[in-house]
């Protein structure tokens, strides 16, 4: 059988060879000091690009492979319908290579969704309550390395997708840390730790092989090269819709979640809508509102200013809003139903994909959790809506009445 074609050989040599030479360089050079290798994968363009590459260039001998690798996709269940469409799509081509792929996800109870109209936590925001990224991602990514490393011997080599100038303030951690662990420039940022992770610490070392490419590099790869069968045939071309379509280099938008709570605006859904293969989607453009409606005070509740810590001193904001009212939580479920089930008669129609907002098991908890009267850790349900005129209570315990 004839070697596959590569990417370092005759007339199909890419124009930014160095930076894959670059890549190769990290990965040659940290690789082998760990016996397994992960790669995380969050279905976006930068951890998309670095899995299809890293694939790539075991199959065509480039890299040694490792004792295992495993792949451990971040489903937040909360994802542009285009990323998400092509990452079920590029786990079926994994599985067909035999590249073990856990699909990681938040506990039931602590997904997006369920825990706002379940546990009646308001949505996040950037100010006071951002939990979302550390709670449907970041956490459940930890719990699954450590799982993972409870049945492997030795350490392993998480792999990234972290790219210099994707974010000012990551470039930030990065430039502080590019050298830490004796990593060189251009090797891509090396650390043998993982940071504030439980029972992994030690065992863990994070390397960023992609770190030099410029986004131009990564929509040519994504675009062109990895879905060519000669570099593995994957199902990549999809997920420039996701970023503005033939104008993703120039939009470059970042991605977030379906209307997200903490972006000022759906730049990323925007792009996705504005095509016509997409433009039935438009509806989620309604998810937005839905949030910040959930946030005002009538959908709240709020402490009266009464309580007490142990030690007898009044609480830091005695008067805070809190959880969402039943009916507040019962009014956005019907309402982010109604756009689902919009989205996908749309979709029928049209024969394209549908949408999985809530699913089934996700829709019966909330409904399970409301009914059992369930409220978050600190409040009893019997406080008044944040709405109600009261007597202004002050972190000292002084009171100014109310005066109507």
């Amino acid at each position: 059988m004839a070697q596959q074609p590569t990417l370092f050989e005759g007339s199909k040599r890419l124009v930014y060879d160095d930076a894959i030479e670059l890549t190769l360089q990290s990965m040659q050079a940290y690789g082998p000091a760990h016996e397994h290798w992960g790669i995380a994968w969050s279905g976006g363009k930068d951890s998309t690009a670095t899995l299809t590459l890293i694939v790539h260039l075991l199959d065509t001998g480039r890299l040694q492979p490792p004792k295992s690798l495993s792949v451990f996709y971040a489903d937040t269940r909360q994802e542009l319908p285009p990323l998400a469409i092509s990452a079920e799509a590029i786990m079926r081509q994994m599985e067909e290579r035999g590249i073990r792929c856990e699909v990681v996800r938040a506990p039931l109870d602590k997904r997006f969704l369920v825990y706002i109209l379940g546990r009646g936590v308001p949505p996040p925001n950037n100010n006071t309550l951002r939990w979302c990224t550390r709670q449907i991602k970041v956490d459940p990514m930890t719990q699954a390395l450590a799982d993972r490393l409870d049945r492997l011997d030795g350490s392993i080599l998480m792999i990234t997708g972290v790219r210099q100038g994707e974010s000012a303030m990551r470039d930030g951690r990065i430039a502080m840390s590019c050298g830490k662990d004796g990593a060189e420039c251009g090797q891509g940022w090396y650390q043998e730790v993982l940071p504030q992770s439980k029972g992994i610490r030690g065992r863990i070392a994070t390397l960023a092989p992609l770190l030099h490419w410029r986004v131009c590099n990564v929509w040519d790869w994504l675009r062109i090269y990895a879905p060519m069968r000669e570099y593995g045939g994957w199902a990549t071309a999809a997920i420039a819709d996701a970023y503005g379509g033939d104008e993703a280099e120039e939009v470059n938008a970042r991605t977030g979640c379906n209307g997200c709570p903490l972006a000022s605006k759906d730049k990323a859904l925007d792009a996705v809508i504005a095509s016509s293969q997409w433009s039935y989607l438009a509806p989620l453009k309604r998810l937005k509102p839905i949030y910040r409606d959930l946030r005002k005070p009538h959908n709240r509740l709020r402490k009266a200013g009464i309580e007490r810590l142990k030690d007898g001193k009044a609480a830091a904001n005695p008067q805070r809003m809190g959880p969402l009212t039943f009916e507040a939580r019962l009014w956005a479920l019907s309402e982010i139903l109604v756009i689902q089930d919009e989205i996908n008669a749309a979709a029928r129609a049209a024969g394209r994909p549908a949408v999985d907002i809530l699913n089934p098991e996700e829709e019966a908890r909330i409904r399970e959790l409301i009914a059992a009267g369930t409220w978050p850790q600190g409040w009893d349900g019997d406080e008044p809506t944040a709405d109600t005129p009261m007597d202004t209570v002050f972190s000292d315990g002084s009171v100014q009445p109310l005066f109507i």
